[in-house]
């Protein structure tokens, strides 16, 4: 939803506000926008001049669902060789990192059953397409895979490639 910075005016109750001062009230300045359905209908009948007169349609649905979030590219991130070593991450819970790629569908394939057994969750750093995210889940249709941006996770966790598990204990390949 639009976020915007409103006139003191409208956090009053609407009988203490005259008419006349909503009306001449300055244009809302955004202030940070997280996307979603446009909130200036609604600021735009509450500053008409005729109370009679509809806030505009809404025009256009916003988007929803998975989709939205793709394509997903992480830059600091690429398939090649996870050198394993040893982190102290107590109560982390499992999770392994894979991209659009063979090489994480033939990871994904090899080690579906531990991945399972671990309970841990799938984050695809590195994927396009809803089609593309929906054959990986195929390949290990029990497993809960998420596209998600890699990056910060690649920073604080030195990581540069993919595949790999990580627990409370290590990073492996």
């Amino acid at each position: 939803m639009t976020r915007g910075v409103l006139h003191m005016a409208l956090a009053l109750p609407c009988w203490l506000v005259p008419a006349s001062g909503i009306a001449q009230s300055s244009p809302l300045i955004i202030v940070e926008d997280h996307g979603g359905a446009p909130a200036q209908p609604y600021y735009e009948a509450l500053t008409s001049e005729s109370a009679e007169t509809p806030p505009p349609p809404f025009t256009s649905p916003p988007r929803t669902g998975e989709g939205t979030m793709l394509p997903v590219r992480s830059t600091l991130l690429s398939p090649g060789d996870v050198q394993p070593r040893e982190i102290q991450a107590p109560g982390l819970t499992p999770f392994f990192v894979i991209g659009d790629d063979e090489r994480s569908r033939q990871w994904l394939r090899l080690r579906a059953a531990r991945l399972r057994s671990l309970h841990a969750v799938g984050l695809v750093v590195n994927v396009a397409t809803t089609e593309a995210l929906a054959a990986l889940r195929a390949l290990a249709p029990d497993l809960l895979l998420s596209p998600t941006p890699g990056d910060d996770l690649a920073q604080r966790l030195g990581l540069r490639t993919y595949p790999a598990l990580i627990t409370a204990t290590g990073i492996e390949p």
